[in-house]
C-alpha cells in the first residue's frame, strides 16, 4: 500500500487525476466568499487561493470595471481594446484559482467604467452613478448569495478613488440586498433578497509604491491561517495566488515568494446576527458543511439525516482518492441524498439553504464526471460570422461508461444538426442566420465550472441511476464576428496646416470598401491596390473622420488578442481613418533614435509628424554608433522591459555628454529606474505614485521657464496647447533631482500642492537630458494637437 505522499506524487503527474482532485476539493464546504474590487488585478489572489483550495469555499470576484483606463506593459492595446485584454486576463487569473467573476461594468460605453486614475471616492461615485453601482452589487449579492464579503482596499484618503468607491458601495449594498422592497425588479430575474452574514475589511494597509493610505488599517479581529501546502502543486497558497496574479501580465503582476507565510488578517466590521463577536476562524458561526446544514432550524428529520449521510459519503470520496471507482460510487450516493433532501424542504428551508444544496449537486456532478472521463474537449470549426455554416466537434474519453450525450448550447435563433459519429465522438453542423448579432467584446460573467460565453456544450449521462450534467466550454470562445472586416494602414494621419496638402495613401487589409463616408470637400479614389485620400485645398485644424463602407454599412476592424497567457480571443471595433490637421513646425536637422517597449505609439506618431526616426534595437544600443543621432527618445516603461537598454545606460550618458539630447518618457519606480544610475544625473521618481500625478486633464498649467527653447522652438507652447487633454495630465512625476535640472512647468490637482517634476531638463556636458512625466503618448493617441506640438519641441537637438 502506498503512503499518502507517494499516492499524491503519482496522482499529480496524471492530468485526469489532477482535475479530479481539484473537483473533489470543492466539496467540503458550502460557503461562498465574495471579494470586491474596481479593476482586474484588484482581487486578493493569495487569500482567495487559500479559501478555495485549503477550505473548499466557493470564491467570487466582483469587479466594477474592465481596466480599460489603465496601462499596458505588453503591447499596443489601449482603451476599449485594453479592457477586452484585461477581461481575458481576469478570466485566466480566476481559472487558475477556480473563482467566479461577476462583472459589474461593461466597458467604456457603460457609465461604470475605468475612466482613469481617481484620487477621490466621491468623484468616482458621481461619475459611475452611486445608485447604479450599488444596484449592481445588490444584484450580485442576490445572485451569488455570499456568506462573506471582503473588499480588497480600505475607503481612506490616499487610496485610489475607484477602490474607495467600491468598498463604500459594497457596504451600502449589504442592507439593501436583504430588503425585499429594494430593487423589486430583481424578482423578474429570479433573484430573492439575501442577507450577507459577515462583512470584513482588510486589516492591512494598501500603501505601497502606488498608494499612500493616510489612515491606519482597522485592528485584526480574525486571521485566515493555513499551516499546510496545496496538495496538487506543493506550493504555499500565497505562491499559488501569485501564479493566478501573474495572469495580469499587461499590468506586470505576479512575483515569486521564496518565503511565503499563509496568513491574512481581517477586521469584522459587520455581522448580520448582531454586534461583532469573538471568532477564531472566518467560518465561525456559519454553516460550513452539509453536516452543519443538517442542524438548520426547522429542518425535519428525514432531510437532516440525508444531509448528514451525504457529508459522510463526501468524506469517504475524499479519503478514497485516487481510486476513481470508489470515488464515483460515494459521490453518486451523496448526490442522490442531497436531491432527496431538496424534495422535502419547505419554502422557508429552500430560501435558507436551497442554493447551497443545488450548488453542491452541480459540484458533485463535475467531480463524478472527472471520476469517469479521462478527457473531454470541444472545438468550433470554421469562420464564425452572420450567414456562415460552421462545425462543432466534441470528444469524450470515458471508456467505462457509454451513453454520454453532448448537446450544443447556442444563442437564440441558431440551430445545430447532428452528424452521426462513433461513441464518444459528437459532431454538429451549425447554421448562423445572416441576421445574427455580433458577439460583444465584454462577457458578463465567468464561471470556472463552465457555461461561459455565447455558446458551449452541455454534457449529460446516467451514472448509478441518476442524470449527471456538466458544462463544457470550447477550446476557444464562440464569437460571431463580421463576415468581412478590414484594417487600415495608416488608421491615423497628420496634415500640417498652412502647407500644401498632399494625398494620403491608405492600404486596406481584408475586405475592400465599396464606398466611404467622408466630410465635405474630401475625395477618395483607388490607386495601385490602395486608396488615395485627397483633403480639401483649404484645411481647417481639427480631426476629420473617414469611414470605409463594406456591404452597405460602416466597416469593422477585428483585432486578435493572442497572448500566450490568455485564451485566444478578439476585439471588434469600428474601422475609420482619422486625420488631424494641426499647426506644427518641426526642428531642423533632428535625427531621432527611438527606444520603445511596445507600450506606446510614440515612434509611429513621430513618423507621422514627418520626423526622421530610427528604431533602436539591441545591437544599436550595445555596439552601434549613436553619434548619428541628435536625439534619443526612450518610451514609457522601456528601462523596465528592455535589458539591453539597462545595459546601455553608460553609452547613453556618454551620448549626452558628447552633445546628444536624451528624452525619457515616464517610468514607474519599479521599471528598472535607479535614480542614481539610470538618468545622466540623479533623478528620483515620486513614490507612492498617487502623490506624484495630476489626474485632472484640465488642471491649470503654469509655465515656469517661458523662454526655455523646449517651450518656444520650433513651436511656442501656449494655453491652447493644454486644452482638450484626455484622462490626465501626467503620472510618476519626478520628486527629487540634481540641481542641474530646470523645472519648466508647475501643475496640480485641485486642492493639492503644486508639482514641478512633470517636465524637467538639464544641460549635461555638451548635451541635454529631458525627463517627461506628462502623458504625451496617450494624448497623441487621442489626437490632441498640443501634445504633438510639444513633442516636436522636446526632440530638438541639444
Amino acid at each position: 500500500m502506498l503512503d499518502d505522499h507517494k499516492r499524491l506524487a503519482r496522482a499529480v503527474h496524471q492530468p485526469a487525476l489532477v482535475r479530479l482532485h481539484r473537483a473533489l476539493s470543492r466539496l467540503p464546504s458550502v460557503l461562498t466568499v465574495m471579494n470586491t474590487g474596481a479593476h482586474p488585478d484588484d482581487e486578493e489572489n493569495e487569500m482567495l487561493a487559500a479559501l478555495r483550495f485549503a477550505f473548499g469555499m466557493r470564491i467570487v470576484v466582483a469587479c466594477s470595471t474592465r481596466g480599460e483606463g489603465g496601462q499596458n506593459a505588453l503591447g499596443p492595446e489601449r482603451g476599449a481594446a485594453l479592457g477586452a485584454l484585461r477581461t481575458a486576463e481576469m478570466e485566466e487569473a480566476a481559472r487558475r484559482i477556480d473563482a467566479d467573476v461577476a462583472w459589474l461594468g461593461h466597458g467604456p460605453d457603460d457609465p461604470v467604467h475605468d475612466f482613469g486614475f481617481s484620487k477621490n471616492g466621491d468623484e468616482t461615485l458621481r461619475r459611475w452613478g452611486e445608485q447604479r453601482i450599488v444596484e449592481r452589487l445588490v444584484r450580485a449579492y442576490r445572485q451569488y448569495r455570499p456568506d462573506v464579503v471582503i473588499p480588497t482596499f480600505l475607503d481612506v484618503p490616499g487610496q485610489h478613488g475607484h477602490h474607495r468607491a467600491m468598498t463604500r458601495a459594497a457596504e451600502t449594498a449589504l442592507d439593501l440586498a436583504a430588503d425585499l422592497s429594494a430593487f423589486p425588479e430583481h424578482a423578474s430575474l429570479g433573484l430573492r433578497p439575501w442577507q450577507v452574514s459577515k462583512f470584513y475589511l482588510p486589516a492591512w494597509s494598501g500603501a505601497g509604491y502606488a498608494y499612500d493610505d493616510e489612515a491606519p488599517p482597522p485592528p485584526a479581529t480574525v486571521s485566515v491561517q493555513v499551516a499546510h501546502r496545496d496538495e496538487v502543486t506543493g506550493l504555499a497558497y500565497q505562491q499559488l495566488g501569485e501564479w493566478s496574479r501573474a495572469a495580469h501580465a499587461s499590468q506586470g503582476m505576479g512575483v515569486w515568494r521564496d518565503k511565503p507565510v499563509d496568513h491574512w488578517s481581517l477586521h469584522l466590521k459587520r455581522w448580520a446576527d448582531g454586534s461583532p463577536t469573538n471568532e477564531s476562524d472566518i467560518r465561525d458561526h456559519l454553516p460550513a458543511t452539509l453536516a452543519d446544514l443538517a442542524a438548520t432550524a426547522g429542518l425535519t428529520d428525514a432531510p437532516a439525516a440525508a444531509l448528514r449521510e451525504a457529508q459522510e459519503r463526501i468524506d469517504d470520496a475524499l479519503a478514497a482518492f485516487p481510486d476513481r471507482q470508489r470515488i464515483g460510487v460515494s459521490l453518486s450516493r451523496a448526490a442522490h441524498l442531497i436531491e432527496s433532501s431538496l424534495k422535502e424542504l419547505d419554502r422557508h428551508a429552500i430560501d435558507l439553504i436551497g442554493h447551497r444544496l443545488e450548488r453542491k449537486v452541480r459540484e458533485l456532478d463535475a467531480a463524478i464526471f472527472e471520476a469517469t472521463a479521462n478527457t473531454a474537449r470541444a472545438a468550433f470549426k470554421g469562420a464564425c460570422h452572420p450567414g456562415a455554416s460552421i462545425g462543432l466537434e466534441v470528444r469524450i474519453d470515458a471508456p467505462d461508461l457509454a451513453g454520454w450525450v453532448a448537446a450544443p448550447r447556442l444563442p437564440e435563433g441558431i440551430e445545430a444538426v447532428s452528424v452521426p459519429r462513433e461513441a464518444g465522438h459528437f459532431e454538429y453542423s451549425i447554421s448562423i442566420p445572416a441576421s445574427a448579432p455580433l458577439t460583444g467584446n465584454y462577457p458578463e460573467a465567468f464561471d470556472p465550472m463552465g457555461g461561459n460565453g455565447a455558446a458551449g456544450i452541455r454534457v449529460s449521462g446516467e451514472v448509478d441511476g441518476r442524470l449527471v450534467r456538466v458544462d463544457l466550454d470550447p477550446e476557444e470562445p464562440f464569437r460571431i464576428e463580421p463576415s468581412r472586416s478590414l484594417s487600415l494602414d495608416p488608421a491615423i494621419a497628420l496634415i500640417k496646416a498652412g502647407e500644401p496638402a498632399s494625398g494620403i495613401r491608405v492600404h486596406i487589409v481584408g475586405a475592400e470598401p465599396t464606398d466611404w463616408q467622408v466630410p465635405d470637400g474630401w475625395t477618395m479614389q483607388r490607386q495601385d491596390g490602395g486608396w488615395i485620400v485627397e483633403p480639401p485645398r483649404e484645411m481647417e485644424t481639427g480631426v476629420s473622420t473617414l469611414v470605409p463602407i463594406v456591404d452597405g454599412r460602416p466597416a469593422s476592424t477585428v483585432q486578435a488578442l493572442a497572448y500566450h497567457h490568455i485564451q485566444r480571443t478578439s476585439f471588434v471595433a469600428p474601422a475609420a481613418l482619422k486625420v488631424l490637421t494641426l499647426d506644427v513646425a518641426l526642428p531642423v536637422d533632428a535625427r531621432i533614435g527611438y527606444v520603445g517597449a511596445g507600450s506606446d505609439n510614440v515612434g509611429a506618431h513621430m513618423r507621422r509628424l514627418g520626423l526622421h526616426v530610427t528604431d533602436l534595437g539591441e545591437d544599436d544600443l550595445t555596439a552601434g554608433s549613436l553619434s548619428g543621432f541628435t536625439t534619443i527618445v526612450v518610451g514609457i516603461f522601456a528601462f523596465g522591459f528592455r535589458r539591453d537598454l539597462q545595459a546601455a545606460t553608460g553609452r547613453l550618458h556618454r551620448f549626452v555628454e558628447d552633445g546628444g539630447h536624451l528624452v525619457t518618457l515616464y517610468h514607474r519606480p519599479t521599471d528598472g529606474w535607479n535614480p542614481a544610475v539610470t538618468p545622466p544625473r540623479r533623478l528620483a521618481i515620486g513614490s507612492p505614485s498617487l502623490r506624484w500625478r495630476v489626474t485632472d486633464p484640465a488642471a491649470p498649467v503654469t509655465v515656469l521657464k517661458p523662454d526655455s527653447p523646449l517651450l518656444t522652438y520650433p513651436n511656442r507652447i501656449e494655453a491652447a496647447d493644454w486644452q482638450g487633454w484626455d484622462k490626465e495630465r501626467g503620472l510618476y512625476f519626478a520628486a527629487e533631482y540634481d540641481p542641474a535640472y530646470e523645472e519648466l512647468l508647475c501643475l496640480n490637482d485641485p486642492g493639492e500642492n503644486p508639482l514641478k517634476g512633470g517636465l524637467v531638463s538639464a544641460r549635461i556636458g555638451h548635451g541635454r537630458h529631458t525627463h517627461v512625466a506628462l502623458v504625451l503618448h496617450h494624448q497623441m493617441d487621442k489626437l490632441v494637437p498640443g501634445a504633438f506640438r510639444l513633442l516636436a519641441n522636446l526632440v530638438q537637438p541639444a
